[in-house]
């Protein structure tokens, strides 16, 4: 791996108390191109603007993926990535169904591992703060005609984050989504395709207006079915079992949301996926048997629900706060990801710098 360094480092510029997500950038960044069949030209380089061709496939035909997972700062001053084989699991399975070229999983994680060394001093200390990585693969191949490019691009970018939502622990409210749909079965809901977030924003964007923090997306078919929550898995802790929608193809399958069942499930907790009727939720606030609800994903970690509008009433859940589930497994979780917590089930892997 050829590796060019910048002359001078931006890290004296940046305020780690001031940052806001995905808003600021390291100073390298890796990429590689897939020509003729195989990937090549693997390098780390200075991060900066990159040319691509007006015709490029990604830009008429939405031929373009990203995974996202961070790398933190231990109270040991390690540094970890959290579950990296999980994100490259995820990646193989969008690039499948996009008709993308695979990435074997030592290039997607020792690629992470190199530029994270060079540009360690990048992570931030903070025990809500962490260095964000966005792998992001998009065809690149000049011609307009509608089939899968021969040509691509893959680059992996590190930006400092704070808290997805920011305060404590707040609890969102939700906006229950009848009119709009974000994916349907034999869709590309399960894959991380830019095309699947773009769908989402008119809906987001009217839940705003209405003062709601994210969208509680519903079935494309009945619209009857909870299947995630903006951009994150959802979990319900209902009749003291943790409920989740079942992966059938239309949601995310999430690193975070695999690591909650586990841990729930440790705890002794009984945890069920299958199909989730936003009747029965609604009916458990009325019957105070929903004790919480929560989002969980790599972003904001886990993010509890403190309401959720639908048909025009708002059902406020735990007295509009945070749950005591919610609050243990957001602990449990960065406390393994910062090595406060023994990692029993080997999901850290640290770099050396």
């Amino acid at each position: 791996m050829e590796i060019r360094k910048v002359k001078q480092s931006r890290i004296n510029q940046v305020d780690f108390n001031n940052i806001q997500f995905g808003s600021l950038f390291s100073d390298h960044m890796f990429a590689m191109e897939y020509i003729d069949g195989e990937w090549q030209n693997h390098r780390i380089e200075p991060f900066g603007m990159i040319e691509v061709n007006p015709v490029s496939a990604s830009l008429h035909y939405g031929q373009a993926i990203f995974e996202g997972m961070k790398a933190y700062r231990g109270i040991d001053g390690e540094i970890r990535i959290f579950r990296p084989e999980m994100n490259h699991r995820r990646l193989s399975a969008s690039c499948e169904r996009m008709c993308m070229p695979l990435v074997d999983e030592d290039t997607f994680i020792n690629s992470i591992k190199e530029l994270i060394r060079l540009d360690h001093q990048w992570v931030p200390p903070g025990e809500k703060q962490a260095l964000y990585i966005r792998p992001i693969m998009f065809a690149d191949e000049p011609q307009l005609d509608v089939r899968p490019a021969d040509r691509y691009r893959y680059l992996v970018i590190l930006s400092p984050v704070s808290g997805y939502f920011g305060g404590d622990f707040p609890a969102v409210s939700l906006k229950a989504e009848e009119k709009y749909t974000r994916a349907i079965q034999g869709g590309t809901g399960f894959a991380k395709a830019g095309g699947n977030y773009a769908a989402t924003f008119l809906a987001s964007k009217e839940g705003r207006e209405n003062g709601y923090a994210q969208i509680l997306w519903l079935d494309g078919v009945e619209h009857k079915y909870i299947e995630e929550v903006g951009q994150m898995n959802i979990c319900f802790y209902l009749n003291n079992k943790l409920v989740t929608p079942e992966l059938r193809g239309t949601i995310l399958p999430g690193v975070t949301r695999d690591s909650v069942l586990r841990l729930v499930s440790d705890m002794g907790i009984k945890c069920e996926q299958r199909l989730v009727d936003i009747d029965e939720i609604i009916e458990g606030v009325r019957l105070n048997t929903l004790h919480e609800a929560f989002g969980c994903g790599t972003a904001a970690v886990i993010t509890s629900v403190g309401s959720i509008g639908y048909r025009g009433t708002l059902h406020e859940i735990n007295n509009g706060q945070s749950g005591q589930l919610s609050r243990d497994l957001y602990s449990s979780i960065v406390g393994i990801q910062r090595g406060e917590v023994k990692d029993s089930y080997g999901w850290t892997q640290v770099i050396p710098v």
